[in-house]
């Protein structure tokens, strides 16, 4: 998956030639990306409404600036954990508070994620040269690496900041949902880096699309929270580490792992299909692996006529 969606990722994403995203987590949406993305191009007039973080800016000016949404966006979230008006009128330092740390997030982790990439990329082009020295048909290899590169990327901070109090709303009234997120909500920028490619960093569909995920997800967490909780308790008996105990009458889940489509179906095909299931799942990597060979084989040749 991660070559397959190496080459949009590449394109999409500045500095990042030869580095691919492996992450199950993260590869796991791409599914989601693709149908969702065709579904919304065939609705008449909504190919129009093409909003990337540069559009906002060339259009809002200074409202549409990464600083100024994040605090826009934590000052509504202060003021929605208010009960009442007077309890916000009262809370209006702590209100202003939060959307300055927030809009200091917004401006700050790209400046962050900049410095990774400085640092990682000359690592990742000399591994590249090493191993095309040392194998033969490694042309076009893409070197796996953390989504936290590309995580500061505009689009990324304004959907997951949005999709925030969003996820929380909706985890109350979803009719059949157990699992409120709590600590998961700071994994959610980590759901789009390779949405974005596919939306090509459009604003609206990217939130239409973690919206989609997210609702899956919610279910796919509630499902699998019993098994959660019984292997941190087995963890918790091994090791006493008080981080994974979960108390009595409590279960526990972790959106940006249990909401995992990837996760989620190798988890029924190995518990619920028993031996049919692990089958299908080597017969899948297997065919993965080949297929991948192949367009390694391919990727050589074509390097080598070119050369001639």
């Amino acid at each position: 998956m991660a070559d397959m969606t190496a080459p949009a990722f590449q394109k999409f994403y500045d500095k990042m030639e030869g580095i691919s995203i492996p992450q199950p987590f993260c590869q796991s949406f791409v599914p989601f990306a693709i149908v969702i993305n065709k579904l919304l191009d065939k609705i008449p007039g909504f190919d129009k409404l093409n909003i990337d973080s540069e559009g906002m800016k060339k259009k809002f000016g200074l409202m549409g600036e990464p600083l100024f949404l994040g605090i826009v966006i934590g000052c509504g979230i202060g003021a929605l954990g208010c009960s009442s008006w007077k309890e916000a009128l009262d809370s209006i330092p702590a209100i202003l508070g939060l959307g300055i740390k927030m809009g200091a997030v917004m401006e700050l982790i790209p400046r962050i994620t900049s410095l990774f990439i400085e640092g990682l990329k000359p690592i990742s082009d000399a591994t590249r040269e090493l191993i095309a020295k040392k194998y033969k048909n490694s042309t076009g290899l893409n070197i796996g690496m953390s989504p936290a590169l590309v995580i500061g990327h505009p689009t990324t901070l304004v959907v997951s900041l949005l999709l925030i109090p969003v996820t929380i709303f909706l985890a109350v009234i979803l009719p059949g949902n157990q699992f409120l997120p709590l600590a998961s909500l700071a994994g959610m920028f980590y759901l789009f880096p390779m949405i974005l490619p596919i939306t090509n960093g459009n604003v609206i569909k990217s939130f239409i699309i973690g919206l989609v995920a997210l609702i899956v997800g919610l279910y796919f967490v509630t499902e699998l929270a019993g098994f959660f909780t019984a292997a941190a308790k087995d963890v918790y008996l091994a090791t006493g580490d008080p981080t994974v105990n979960i108390p009595e009458g409590f279960q526990g889940g972790a959106l940006d792992f249990a909401s995992s489509l990837f996760c989620w179906g190798i988890f029924h095909l190995t518990y619920t299909v028993k031996i049919i299931g692990p089958i299908i799942l080597v017969v899948l990597a297997l065919g993965m692996a080949i297929y991948n060979r192949i367009r390694m084989t391919r990727n050589d040749a074509a390097a080598k006529n070119q050369t001639i």
